[in-house]
């Protein structure tokens, strides 16, 4: 079932999306994925968190992106959060295994424990160790988490990171000329890897969001401002397509060829 009352460690549980205007953004994807949504009390009446709602349960997070990030050149971006058992100690692993915090363990209310790491080739992603909040309450259903996905130029040195700091194992495929790499918790895939397809695309993890209809949801996302760069196009999970929101942050659609719990 696509309804989650937790999330196993090394699973990756939950987004959220960074952007300068969450009211337009609110707009968007209320439109493309049917969402509702709630805000939570941060203390900043100004820049409140926003939970993004199916159902009435969390699926996804809505911030607005800072100053200082705006500053040094992040484009609005969707973290992608994996779940662990113990932030600090997974943050301190981390930099043994060669990468770095970017941002410490902190507490966010009583919601969790999160910090933001950065991977040996670069890209960045943040875990969160439950409290109160457990991560999305649905997935792999219209408008929420179906797979997360690596952009790195060196999987392997990736691989070995991630194994080393979820327990993941890596698992190389040929696509037909590219090589994709699953990463399994276990006996399930969770997430996936790849080098970029084109010069120019900085190491980071992308999100894709399950949909019932591929193409029609691309002509929604074209119709309020999205900019389609792929697809739609058939690949063997199903059919799926990249776009960036009018605010500039990238994710990615998928019509799942299977059901998947």
């Amino acid at each position: 079932m696509p309804a989650r009352t937790s999330h196993a460690p090394g699973t990756p549980s939950w987004i959220d999306l960074m952007t300068p205007d969450p009211t337009a953004a609110k707009s968007f994807y209320s439109t493309l994925f049917g969402w509702e949504y709630r805000d939570e009390d941060t203390g900043m009446p100004d820049n409140p968190y926003t939970m993004c709602l199916k159902r009435g349960k969390p699926v996804a997070g809505m911030g607005r992106q800072s100053d200082e990030q705006r500053a040094m050149g992040i484009p609005p971006l969707w973290n992608t959060y994996v779940t662990v058992t113990d932030a600090q100690a997974s943050a301190a692993k981390a930099g043994e295994l060669g990468g770095s915090v970017m941002a410490a363990p902190m507490d966010v209310m009583d919601a969790g424990r999160m910090a933001v790491l950065v991977d040996p080739t670069g890209a960045v992603l943040c875990i969160w160790q439950t409290k109160d909040h457990i991560g999305a309450e649905l997935v792999n259903e219209h408008g929420t988490l179906a797979w997360s996905e690596l952009m790195t130029p060196d999987v392997d040195a990736a691989a070995k990171f991630y194994e080393g700091l979820f327990g993941w194992t890596a698992q190389a495929q040929d696509m037909g000329g590219m090589i994709y790499t699953t990463f399994m918790l276990a006996d399930r895939g969770i997430a996936g890897a790849m080098k970029p397809p084109v010069d120019g695309i900085p190491p980071n993890w992308g999100t894709y969001f399950a949909v019932d209809d591929c193409d029609a949801t691309v002509e929604a996302a074209r119709s309020g401002g999205a900019t389609v760069f792929m697809g739609p196009e058939d690949i063997a999970p199903g059919r799926m397509a990249s776009m960036a929101d009018p605010q500039g942050a990238m994710f990615n659609v998928i019509t799942l060829a299977e059901a998947v719990d």
